[in-house]
């Protein structure tokens, strides 16, 4: 997973929630940054506009952590590609 793609996903999540960007670290989970169910939605919502990827529901159900969520869009990116 690239440096680059990281900082976008935690900058998003960062931008999203309105705290610190150093406070959001790629193994940071949702829990410990106090997002709930309805941020996530926004989280998903943000991240699929920032990177062009639509987030199947049963993955997003998945996400429980920064890195679950850099994971998912890497995955996403890749199928992209091809």
């Amino acid at each position: 997973m690239s440096d680059e793609l990281i900082a976008r996903v935690t900058g998003v999540i960062a931008k999203t929630q309105h705290i610190p960007p150093e406070t959001v670290t790629i193994d940071s989970t949702f829990e410990e940054l106090k997002i709930d169910s309805l941020d996530g939605i926004n989280i998903l919502f943000a991240l699929e506009s920032e990177f062009d990827v639509d987030i199947p529901d049963d993955a997003a159900r998945q996400i429980r952590s920064i890195r679950d969520a850099a994971e998912g869009i890497e995955k996403l990116l890749a199928v992209k590609r091809q």
